[in-house]
C-alpha cells in the first residue's frame, strides 16, 4: 500500500515538497539572495547541489 502511494502522483508531489522544505529549513533558502530572475535560477540551482552532495556524502 505505501509503495502504491509513493510511486502515486500525490506521493511524487509530496516527495518535491519535502524537498523544497528542506531547502527552505535546514539551508536558509528562505530569501532569495541574488536579483532578477537568473539570479534566483543560480541560487536555487547551488542549493539543490549542496542538497544532492549531502545526500552522496550520507
Amino acid at each position: 500500500m505505501a509503495r502504491h502511494i509513493a510511486r502515486s502522483w500525490e506521493g511524487g508531489t509530496s516527495r518535491r515538497l519535502r524537498l523544497l522544505a528542506h531547502l527552505k529549513r535546514i539551508l536558509k533558502l528562505d530569501r532569495l539572495r541574488l536579483r532578477g530572475p537568473n539570479g534566483a535560477r543560480d541560487e536555487f540551482i547551488l542549493a539543490a547541489t549542496a542538497q544532492n552532495l549531502r545526500k552522496m556524502a550520507s
